[in-house]
Order: C-alpha cells, then sequence, then structure tokens
C-alpha cells in the first residue's frame, strides 16, 4: 500500500486507531519479555553467587573441623 503524504501512513486508510495500538501492545511486551529476562537472569546469578558463597563457608568450617580433630587426635596419644 503506497501513502501520497506522512498524514495518509499515519492515518493508515482509516485504520489508525487499530494499527498503532497493536504496533504499541507488541512493542510493550517486546520490551517487557527483555525486562523480565534480564530482571530474572540478575536473580539467578545473585542466587548462584550466594550459594557459591555459602558452599565455600561450608567447605572452610568442615576443613577447619577436620584439621583441629586430627591435631586433636595426633596430640592425645600414650605411648
Amino acid at each position: 500500500m503506497a501513502f501520497t503524504s506522512f498524514a495518509d501512513f499515519l492515518a493508515m486508510g482509516g485504520h489508525a486507531p487499530y494499527v498503532w495500538s497493536a504496533w504499541g501492545v507488541t512493542l510493550f511486551f517486546l520490551l517487557a519479555s527483555v525486562w523480565h529476562a534480564r530482571l530474572e537472569r540478575r536473580q539467578l546469578i545473585r542466587g548462584l553467587e550466594r550459594r557459591e558463597r555459602r558452599d565455600q563457608a561450608h567447605r572452610a568450617t568442615h576443613q577447619d573441623t577436620a584439621v583441629s580433630d586430627a591435631a586433636a587426635a595426633g596430640g592425645h596419644h600414650d605411648t
């Protein structure tokens, strides 16, 4: 469809409200989808970082306990 002017293009042959609202709704949902995906990605990364810090602290606690248990067991040998 060819338009004789920019105003005719914007009028969309009398269907402007439908056409432009459809474009607006589509653009809104595309942008909302991108925003939501980025938000979920950020939350996932934060959760994984939190889990890694917790696991590292857990491993460090168990290593310290294992070392102190070994030292305590080694210190109580009666010969």
